[in-house]
């Protein structure tokens, strides 16, 4: 017995057409619905056909979020759009940078031109991977007047925000200028690189360059600065609300030979707890060194030794009139380079907020952070923080093993 198939007539095949459409149309509203969705403030581009979350920061550097594929592509750029459109437009010209530590794709889909600078989301790379990129930018942009550069990270945000303007420091702009120019650019809410431990980082970096012919005659030198080891000698919260003790772990972003990944590395943790008024803490640091900046010294050579003065760690009364924790470190703990701190509510998981810095920027021993300088610090982070919030680190002085400190039964220090 065999099968028959009968044909179908024009009526069912208008129908089957019709539904193919209506298909495709729902599809594609689906896919721009969530496109539309996950991009949130960023700009995005209508160009050959195709709704992009991608955005021209100038002429020659191109900003997007992850060319994606597979199931990630509903909601990300897909990959093949994205080289569609480089194509047509830049055809031969473009190279990719990708930023992201948590996805790659194979470089064949750009023509081989992709070059990866891997970094952690929502936080910052070393200093020396922003030099390299930016010398990277800059060696394929003056190869061809015709080339650009497409940046991204997962969202094409943060990551990419914090490059892209520490590129444009390097050719010239100031960083205010250049968050301008990136936030206008990205977002419809003006507001592009919002995690402020990547704006310091730029600012670090303007630090570092010198254009000692000027902007038009090629690129700056860059100064990076000499590895700076400090030691961690006590972590405070002033003025805490709504919670009685605060987990941290400091850890430092550590280079691995033939990678260019830092991954951070744990170097300690602990618990700040509440300071109270007349608790005996036989670790507490009372004299620590300092080297102080002299005003008019900046020009003196480097042989000059530095202004090295001691100073007593005094618990004002303050102290008491608010909630405060802290943590004084028993043995102090050497830090050197990029460094971050992570606060938690309880020892595993429930972060409350972040910093993070360079050892070899900190001035007078003493680093504080409001709320406004902290990193994704979201309702439960706000929820701990008084109106006079501050998260204070204190250090001993740069690449010394020395510390000058005095017990209470010092005589010279004795409090009589």
């Amino acid at each position: 017995m065999g099968f028959k198939f009968s044909k179908l007539g024009p009526g069912k095949a208008e129908n089957l057409t019709l539904l193919h459409v209506q298909h495709q149309f729902f599809s594609y509203l689906s896919r721009s619905f969530f496109r539309n969705l996950v991009s949130k403030q960023r700009r995005r581009m209508l160009v050959g056909g195709y709704d992009l979350d991608m955005s021209y920061i100038t002429d020659r550097l191109l900003a997007m979020s992850f060319p994606a594929e597979r199931m990630r592509a509903v909601y990300r750029n897909p990959l093949w759009q994205v080289k569609s459109v480089l194509d047509m437009r830049h055809q031969g010209h473009y190279k990719v940078y990708n930023l992201c530590i948590e996805e790659a794709y194979d470089p064949s889909h750009f023509h081989g031109r992709v070059e990866r600078f891997p970094m952690d989301d929502n936080h910052v790379p070393p200093l020396e991977m922003i030099k390299n990129f930016c010398e990277s930018v800059y060696s394929w942009l003056s190869s061809d007047p015709k080339n650009i550069a497409v940046v991204h990270c997962m969202a094409g945000k943060g990551r990419t925000g914090m490059m892209v303007c520490a590129y444009l420091v390097y050719s010239g702009m100031s960083v205010k200028e250049a968050l301008q120019v990136y936030a206008q650019k990205r977002t419809t809410n003006n507001e592009g690189v919002s995690i402020p431990s990547q704006c310091r980082y730029v600012g670090y970096w303007e630090n570092l360059l010198c254009f000692p012919k000027g902007v038009d005659f090629g690129p700056p030198d860059v100064n990076l600065p000499q590895p700076c080891r400090r030691e961690l000698l006590r972590i405070r919260l002033y003025d805490t609300v709504n919670i009685g003790s605060v987990f941290f772990v400091v850890s430092e972003l550590q280079e691995v030979p033939g990678e260019r990944y830092y991954p951070p590395v744990e170097v300690f943790k602990g618990c700040c707890r509440q300071v109270k008024k007349g608790y005996p803490r036989t670790n507490s640091q009372r004299y620590y060194l300092s080297y102080i900046d002299r005003d008019g010294y900046e020009n003196q050579p480097a042989a000059v030794e530095p202004h090295l003065v001691a100073q007593m760690d005094t618990e004002s009364p303050v102290l008491y009139q608010k909630t405060c924790l802290d943590y004084n470190f028993e043995k102090p703990v050497k830090v050197t380079g990029d460094v971050r701190v992570i606060l938690y509510e309880k020892m595993i998981g429930g972060r409350l907020f972040y910093a993070c810095f360079n050892t070899a920027f900190i001035k007078n021993s003493l680093l504080q952070f409001s709320v406004g300088d902290l990193d994704k610090v979201g309702k439960k982070g706000k929820s701990i923080c008084g109106p006079a919030f501050c998260l204070e680190l204190l250090f001993g002085p740069a690449n010394s093993d020395c510390l000058f400190s005095a017990s209470r039964d010092d005589g010279y220090f004795s409090d009589d």
